[in-house]
């Protein structure tokens, strides 16, 4: 990791530059493929399945014989394992539900909010360099808490036209039953206009590499919505001398090996400390079976020294990292005063892996500054709340005059007749 020492505010942005390609660089083919599945649907699916996933496949749906000899060749411990990551991440999604808000705003005037579902959601799974089935878990728990009533799962296959055993076997435990046998680009514009065999959905979930980000964010221009713009990997640690540094080289190659434009940063208040981390990671990289990806990673990424925890924190606010590691001696100072970041993890017994997997926090997290705008995956991203008010006669005659003095004030006579004429029979 390239090492700065106490860089000067005005270079940050170039800095804490992402190593992702700009949309402009990828948008002409996103837009091909959109054009073509909204035109020819499982034909151009089947297509793009076979150019960029090297796979002729007959269909495109996982069979319930497929989805049970996939279950039955995960091993029992990994399937121990995976529950329990269920069991907490239910019980931390189903903790967020919310009560049905209702006020009295005055006397005849009640509002209130609940919460519905969103009906149709797709979970988009990346299976390429890693079959993420910890994703489903992510995904579907918050979706079948939140009630959606059609929840349609995405994954690419395999060179053999299979899904990876463990992201089958997981959707299956989460009690989803439509899966689709299609990635990338092609899976996003399946779900946005639906074709015979890929259900159109209304929301679309799910991290991707940066074609299926700027995939997503195209979407959105046909009236779906996503979760978030979740684009490649990305970490920032802040770790002084109280820190161990072979953790938080650790925790710097568990984010490095997701693939070769992921990123990952080292804030650090101390210079020996920073060389000592770099040190590490050295090692620990040599024997990484993922190190090609790694290295790649690593050479996008920096090592930055600054004098303070002030400064730090400045930093870290303006990168706005997905995941962000605090071991200080005041750890209480950057969670009181981060402002943005998508997850945090706190102390040398916290790694950023615990979220990726089992803690029960979700890891659909914003990345490339989003963090500044945007929340990761929560029980909220699968409903939608809805307002709703009645109001008496009473309420009417209260608040009457006041709805007419502001429509006509801007000029829309429509909108005060709509208070005068009900007035009116009431005095």
């Amino acid at each position: 990791m390239r090492q700065i020492e106490n860089p000067i505010q005005a270079d940050w942005s170039e800095l804490l530059r992402r190593p992702t390609k700009t949309v402009d660089a990828i948008e002409a083919t996103v837009n091909q493929v959109f054009n073509n599945v909204r035109k020819n649907g499982d034909k151009a699916i089947i297509k793009y399945t076979s150019r960029f996933d090297g796979v002729e496949l007959t269909s495109n749906s996982v069979s319930e014989t497929e989805i049970k000899l996939a279950s039955e060749a995960v091993s029992i411990d990994l399937k121990r394992a995976i529950q329990i990551a269920k069991s907490n991440i239910e019980r931390f999604h189903k903790a967020q539900k919310a009560d049905k808000v209702y006020v009295e705003t005055m006397n005849g005037v009640e509002c209130w909010q609940e919460k519905r579902p969103i009906q149709k959601v797709g979970l988009y799974i990346p299976g390429g360099t890693a079959p993420l089935f910890s994703t489903v878990l992510m995904l579907a728990i918050p979706a079948q808490i939140a009630g959606c009533k059609a929840i349609v799962l995405c994954s690419p296959p395999n060179k053999e036209g299979k899904i990876a055993n463990e992201i089958l076997y997981t959707a299956q435990l989460c009690g989803i039953t439509k899966i689709i046998k299609v990635g990338g680009i092609q899976a996003i514009a399946g779900l946005t206009f639906g074709t015979e065999s890929i259900p159109q959905v209304y929301k679309i979930f799910g991290p991707g590499n940066q074609f299926v980000t700027v995939a997503k964010q195209l979407a959105t221009k046909y009236g779906v919505a996503i979760d978030m713009p979740a684009g490649p990997s990305e970490l920032l640690v802040m770790a002084d001398e109280s820190a161990n540094p072979a953790y938080v080289a650790s925790d710097l190659l568990s984010q490095a090996e997701h693939g070769s434009d992921s990123q990952v940063i080292l804030v650090s208040t101390s210079k020996f400390f920073a060389e000592e981390v770099n040190n590490e990671v050295t090692k620990q990289l040599a024997v990484l079976p993922r190190k090609s990806m790694a290295t790649d990673a690593i050479n996008n990424s920096k090592s930055i020294v600054v004098d303070d925890y002030e400064t730090a924190l400045k930093l870290i606010n303006q990168y706005g990292p997905e995941h962000f590691i605090v071991v200080t001696k005041d750890n209480d100072y950057f969670i009181n005063n981060v402002e943005n970041a998508g997850s945090v993890f706190i102390g040398d017994y916290t790694p950023e892996s615990a979220g990726d997997y089992a803690s029960g926090t979700n890891h659909t997290l914003p990345t490339n500054g989003f963090s500044k705008a945007y929340s990761g995956v929560n029980l909220d991203s699968f409903t939608k709340s809805i307002t709703f008010q009645k109001i008496s006669k009473e309420g009417l005659l209260n608040i009457g005059n006041s709805i007419e003095l502001m429509a006509e004030a801007e000029g829309l006579q429509a909108h005060k007749n709509a208070i005068t004429i009900r007035l009116k029979d009431l005095k």
